[in-house]
């Protein structure tokens, strides 16, 4: 019974670390602070909470290297996309 529980132990921490991301996003969103901050602290919280479902909740820190890099590809492309949006508004 020690091994199912301890199988299930890293999830309901990543959960919690989930949760509590979830909850410094409302925070960010109701204290006043500069807009461009806010965003900032929003999408860095996104990037983690991101980053802890793929690691843990779709596996990939089990993974080949190989699946890693298929993985990885879309990042540069969406990082030039946002700077192509944010130059058309700036």
């Amino acid at each position: 019974m020690q091994n199912g529980e301890q199988s299930h132990q890293p999830y309901m921490l990543i959960w919690g670390i989930l949760a509590f991301l979830m909850l410094a996003k409302v925070g960010v969103s109701l204290v006043g602070m500069p807009q461009w901050m806010s965003i900032s602290f929003l999408v860095l919280i996104s990037l983690v909470s991101a980053l802890l479902v793929a690691l843990y909740y779709m596996h990939l820190r089990s993974e080949p290297k190989k699946l890693w890099i298929l993985a990885a590809v879309p990042f540069p492309l969406v990082i030039i996309l946002i700077l192509l949006v944010i130059q058309d508004f700036g």
